[in-house]
């Protein structure tokens, strides 16, 4: 069935918020220059392609020339018409487990006649629930956009509401890669658990197809679902595990000469973007970004006595909490430093700054980075060519790491584009490398007015923007976290500055209370978003524009 998703927007909030630390990144800040409506200016106000989805995760430019969207919470797959937003719902997954958490319906890859998806489900039969996490085959139609017959390439993998993981991508080598959080362990309501993130399987728990060890991990798999027979040995023993010791990879992207690059959210600061090689290990937990005993130490609350009585504590472990090593007297033969980190700060940095109020977590440096994609050098903007996009679930920016022409190294300043006030779960770009599209999430990270903490501009929508980094000389962002402060000669928009401009010829209709299944549905509705703005129509104005509606239903964060 198909339908034109509401068009969801409010007024943008340019306010730059900035973690205190070295590697302060550069805004580059545009003068708005307007443009015909419709059409998004570059760098400074996007066009709203599409929006009342539930919670987009995967975002991917398909062989057919459409933008499709897995819907985390929704548990479906959309394909959007980049033109004009239009849409259809491929496939509803009525079997996957979405808490409204980290869990639900997650990466998606397309192969020649084939789509391959990665959803959580529980495998429970009792009562208690189960979480574990699948990889399916669907054979792929393209004329008629039909996806059918699924068939489990792999099951029971180690799932969770937190630090999930779940990025899926093909490799030039036609492999499947896949990411695999540390399930939130050692930390909040699994503080008693234990990370495994350095654990690696035994020859007979491969055999067993026990998969419990993969946590932590990024996998790389035959399309059915065995282990390539040139994955790397390591401690003896040839399993799916392609690189171990991660946190939370959100990200994968190949880049030139088929190098494979990921990024992880770190535990308060020191996100990672990582170059991948086969059999290497990436620290985690003994490590969190450099290993310069910057912050960080590890704390394993699970090995604590009486560890259940504890309350937990993200920023001070009481003594009976046993300490890890340092980060620099940790060993590992094959431990591999981050390219880059967003961001890292120095020891005495304060997490628990009172100007952030109760919701203090939302002004840690960590800018949650959320995927990860690769423009090459055949990009019409060179000053973002051969260059690694990563988008900001904390802040609703993009973040753009200039590599070095072997692809080795980040080289320069570390660009802050595309700002709105929204969460960004993934980005796509069009095949022409001019426009960029942008998943944003359909939860806020709670009350509060700083950090995406408030109402958001475009919930669950597609955002557009012009694939270009303003000419003007980059200016450092400036400011002490947690405090909004632009730098004082920039020149942001106003209340009547441009706002979101509709998809072209998209209806409009009422948000509605639930979301009716595939069959049902023909006309856009607003699910479990937060309250929908009210469209205003300006006087002697095209096109539609949006200002805000009533103060949403506090959220908790979800990733």
């Amino acid at each position: 069935m198909k339908r034109s998703l509401t068009v969801t927007g409010a007024l943008l909030t340019f306010a730059l918020l900035v973690a205190a630390c070295s590697q302060s990144p550069v805004i580059r800040t545009p003068t708005p220059s307007g443009s015909a409506p419709g059409n998004a200016v570059p760098n400074v106000l996007p066009r709203v392609l599409a929006g009342g989805l539930s919670d987009p995760w995967e975002l991917t430019w398909g062989p057919d020339d459409f933008l499709w969207v897995t819907e985390k919470t929704g548990k479906r797959v959309t394909r959007i018409n980049p033109t004009d937003g239009s849409s259809i719902d491929v496939l509803d997954i009525p079997a996957a487990s979405a808490s409204g958490a980290g869990d639900g319906v997650l990466g998606m890859a397309f192969a020649p006649g084939a789509v391959f998806l990665a959803y959580d489900y529980d495998a429970a039969t009792g009562p208690d629930v189960d979480l574990r996490g699948k990889i399916v085959r669907y054979s792929y139609d393209q004329p008629s956009a039909l996806l059918s017959d699924p068939t489990d390439v792999i099951t029971g993998l180690p799932a969770s509401t937190a630090n999930n993981g779940g990025r899926l991508v093909l490799g030039p080598d036609q492999k499947l890669y896949f990411t695999i959080g540390d399930q939130g362990n050692n930390e909040y309501s699994r503080a008693c658990t234990p990370i495994r993130a350095q654990d690696l399987p035994s020859s007979s728990q491969v055999s067993a197809r026990d998969w419990s060890t993969y946590a932590g991990k990024v996998l790389r798999l035959n399309q059915d679902g065995t282990v390539p027979a040139d994955n790397p040995l390591i401690r003896g023993v040839r399993s799916h595990i392609f690189s171990y010791g991660h946190r939370d990879p959100d990200g994968l992207a190949f880049g030139a000469d088929g190098q494979l690059y990921s990024d992880e959210i770190g535990p308060k600061s020191d996100d990672e973007v990582n170059l991948l090689r086969a059999g290497e290990n990436y620290g985690w937990p003994y490590v969190a970004g450099y290993r310069d005993d910057q912050s960080y130490r590890y704390a394993n609350w699970s090995a604590a006595r009486g560890c259940g009585q504890l309350r937990y504590d993200p920023v001070v472990a009481p003594a009976s909490v046993p300490r890890g090593v340092a980060e620099t007297q940790w060993d590992n033969p094959d431990y591999v430093e981050p390219l880059k980190t967003l961001f890292t700060v120095p020891n005495g940095y304060n997490f628990q700054d009172p100007a952030c109020g109760p919701g203090f977590a939302r002004c840690w440096p960590s800018v949650e980075a959320a995927s990860l994609t690769y423009l090459g050098p055949n990009t019409p903007d060179q000053t973002l060519a051969n260059s690694l996009l990563v988008p900001s679930l904390r802040n609703g920016s993009v973040y753009a790491l200039k590599l070095t022409k072997d692809g080795g190294s980040v080289q320069g300043d570390v660009l802050q584009l595309f700002r709105t006030h929204n969460r960004y779960r993934d980005i796509t770009v069009s095949p022409d490398r001019t426009k960029i599209y942008i998943a944003a999430t359909s939860t806020s990270q709670g009350p509060g007015t700083d950090e995406q903490g408030a109402q958001l501009d475009a919930p669950g929508a597609i955002l557009e923007f012009a694939l270009v980094a303003p000419g003007d000389a980059p200016r450092p962002l400036r400011g002490v976290s947690p405090t909004p402060k632009a730098p004082a000669e920039s020149t942001l928009p106003t209340p009547d500055s441009p706002t979101f401009s509709s998809a072209p010829g998209a209806a409009q209709a009422p948000a509605v209370p639930g979301r009716p299944s595939v069959a049902e549905r023909s006309v856009p509705d607003a699910g479990n978003q937060l309250p929908r703005p009210t469209p205003v129509a300006p006087a002697g104005q095209p096109g539609t524009r949006y200002t805000p509606g009533p103060a949403p239903v506090p959220a908790p964060a979800t990733r």
